[in-house]
């Protein structure tokens, strides 16, 4: 089995306080329901689990610590909007669903956020969607029809207006978004998870190794130095599904990559000369997002990389090369900073799926599972680890007949050597075309 497998220079998990002693899976243990993956999609199956079983014994078991993950590593976006290419499905009432999905679960987070008093610099700030050059103007003027299309409010902002509010004249025009919100995604997983309900015991450091049944309607989760016996299972893994014999050959494994810089000091604002807490990403998918953070880091997020055994398909050369790239984006953009340096660079691994489909449901007799974001991570797990609670009970809603509505099953993938060709030439393609916009 690949187990995850992360590098250590996550700049938003290093800005953490000490996270609390760990407890691990040790001897033999009895859970009603197993939650494995403490992400976004696994916490809040988590939370929602507990409050339609309170006296049930919950165990949410992760490979690594809370945020070390693909939660705790994304740019801290937490996407209304579905991304480009859900936005062109002909079916208005499927991108509608997406946007309900979406926005459910930022109230939801919201909530959680208010009543437990997480300090995860939670922000509406809104999205500016960017553009460098005639390439990224094309796709800005294409998401502008699709906006006006679906009726959602956006206002173009041009290049004058975006250098007094990002600090830079790199980009010619913008669309402005108002429904994002921004936020540092370890802060935030870690205040989720210290805040479960306490019937939910989280387990971390504890890989399950093995799964298999019990021969009496159950299954039996192995680990290095203890098991699990349950009978009702769920699934928060992402990519890491595939491991477990579930959705195989249909999840593709990418790694995207960002850098950024330690806090502004006082001379380094005033050469800067822009606001603080925003976020852009462009408007070509394959460009560069760009971020200020509420404590005056700029961050640069660019580069994709198909990674088939996870973190260890990328080695310190690769990561070396990559942060030399971010560092070339960053001085473009801000070459007033240019003496300023990285102090992080960090990749983190998120499944796609060749039809852009994403995966809800039931996998096996008491195994569920949400799997394959797309890329919008947050939002997308929050609201259906919620609903895979709910469906896993037997519950019901409008918004669980909404989210069975815009799921189904990723496509097949082409065997290998053809799929780790066919994904590296598509994404050196999208790199090649997109350069005026890195």
């Amino acid at each position: 089995m690949n187990l995850p497998h992360d590098d250590k220079t996550c700049g938003w998990y290093a800005a953490l306080p000490a996270p609390r002693p760990v407890c691990v899976l040790a001897g033999q243990q009895t859970a009603d329901c197993v939650i494995i993956g403490a992400g976004f999609a696994g916490l809040a199956a988590a939370r929602r689990m507990a409050s339609h079983e309170p006296a049930a014994r919950i165990l949410l078991v992760d490979a690594q610590r809370v945020a070390e993950g693909a939660s705790g590593r994304n740019s801290g976006f937490v996407i209304d909007l579905p991304h480009k290419f859900a936005l062109e499905h002909p079916d208005a009432a499927h991108k509608q669903r997406l946007l309900g999905l979406n926005r459910a679960a930022i109230a939801q987070l919201e909530a959680l956020i208010a009543t437990h008093r997480i300090d995860c610099q939670w922000s509406h700030a809104g999205k500016y969607q960017g553009a460098v050059g005639a390439r990224g103007l094309a796709y800005l003027a294409h998401f502008e029809k699709l906006l006006a299309a679906l009726g959602e409010p956006f206002r173009s902002v041009e290049q004058s207006e975006l250098e007094s509010v990002l600090g830079t004249r790199h980009y010619r025009r913008a669309l402005f978004t108002p429904g994002c919100y921004l936020m540092q995604p370890a802060a935030l997983v870690r205040g989720l998870a210290d805040s479960l309900p306490g019937n939910v015991e989280l387990l971390e450091n504890s890989p399950i190794l093995r799964l298999e049944r019990d021969g009496q309607g159950g299954y039996v989760l192995h680990g290095a130095d203890g098991r699990i016996r349950t009978r009702r299972l769920l699934l928060g893994t992402s990519i890491f599904t595939r491991e477990f014999g579930y959705l195989k050959n249909r999840l593709l494994p990418v790694m995207t990559f960002a850098s950024w810089t330690r806090p502004l000091d006082d001379d380094e604002c005033r050469r800067y000369g822009g606001r603080f807490d925003w976020g852009l990403t462009p408007a070509d998918h394959a460009g560069t997002t760009v971020r200020m953070t509420q404590d005056r880091r700029l961050l640069i997020r660019n580069t994709y990389r198909h990674v088939p055994r996870y973190g260890r398909s990328i080695d310190d050369a690769t990561r070396a090369k990559i942060r030399g790239d971010h560092r070339q984006a960053f001085r473009a953009r801000f070459p007033a900073l240019a003496d300023v340096p990285f102090t992080h660079t960090w990749g983190g691994v998120y499944a796609i799926s060749r039809n852009f489909t994403n995966f809800f449901g039931q996998l096996d007799d008491g195994v569920f599972a949400s799997a394959c974001d797309n890329g919008v991570g947050a939002a997308w797990g929050t609201i259906s680890g919620t609903l895979l609670a709910d469906h896993a009970v037997g519950a019901d809603s409008a918004l669980l007949r909404d989210i069975r509505a815009v799921t189904g099953m990723p496509a097949l993938n082409p065997p290998e050597p053809l799929l780790g060709l066919g994904v590296r030439s598509r994404i050196r393609l999208a790199a090649w075309n997109s350069r005026s916009e890195l």
